[in-house]
């Protein structure tokens, strides 16, 4: 099983979008500092899941999230998750 995943820094009020296989450690690893990319960005919580059979999948999804189209169509699908979250 492969995940799309979501997370929002409670820091700076920002999404971060990845994938993997392995989520509990990748999500440890996140909030542990662990990742260049958001271990200024601490504390970090998962707002949002998708699960594949695919890696291909996964991937995909990812890319589409992170072009403008798809970012902006993620945002609007998770306004009220960000709301709560904060």
């Amino acid at each position: 099983m492969h995940f799309f995943y979501v997370l929002y820094s409670l820091k700076d009020g920002r999404l971060y979008k990845g994938y993997t296989s392995e989520l509990g450690q990748r999500f440890i690893k996140h909030n542990a500092g662990g990742s260049t990319s958001t271990k200024h960005r601490r504390p970090l919580v998962l707002i949002h899941l998708e699960a594949f059979v695919t890696k291909a999948e996964a991937l995909n999804r990812e890319k589409w999230s992170k072009s403008l189209e798809g970012g902006a169509a993620l945002r609007e699908m998770l306004v009220e998750k960000i709301s709560f979250a904060r």
